[in-house]
């Protein structure tokens, strides 16, 4: 098997009436739990982190090139500004969850996202995610015309 080859680890991009979404399926391991097998609270942002990297990275805007510099004119990354967590439901050990994530707005330095963690096509735990792109030194940055037609679709 070609190692280099598993087109499906990054998720799923789809589109339905709500718009363009990207789908993360993620299994509960031990170390995702805490001494009662239920999922630790902060499992679910690490959760998120990955589905947030993944969509990006099948909109085209790596993580790293953003650093590099090769997706904008400097050197940027995105970096958290605001986090509203509703936890729903508990997961469990070796649950198999989806993570959803979907463009909720876009401002000029920023991009809103929610995403939303099911078992069983059944909502446990959502997340509205502000990010902001930013320079290595920490000064916002406007959203590149790529970047922002990424994201719009």
């Amino acid at each position: 098997m070609n190692e280099g080859n598993w087109t499906d680890i990054a998720g799923r991009m789809g589109e339905d009436a709500r718009g363009k979404f990207h789908r993360l399926p993620v299994r509960v391991y031990f170390e995702d739990t805490d001494a009662g097998g239920v999922v630790y609270h902060a499992s679910y942002v690490r959760f998120c982190e990955r589905g947030r990297t993944d969509f990006l990275r099948l909109l085209g805007v790596e993580a790293r090139q953003l650093i590099s510099g090769e997706a904008s004119n400097e050197p940027a990354a995105f970096v958290v500004r605001r986090m509203s967590l509703d936890f729903k439901r508990p997961g469990r050990m070796d649950d198999l969850l989806v993570v959803e994530t979907r463009v909720k707005d876009l401002g000029g330095a920023s991009v809103t996202l929610n995403q939303d963690i099911s078992k069983d096509g059944r909502s446990i735990f959502e997340a509205d995610v502000t990010v902001v792109l930013v320079s290595v030194g920490g000064k916002p940055l406007r959203l590149s015309d790529a970047i922002r037609v990424a994201f719009e679709g």
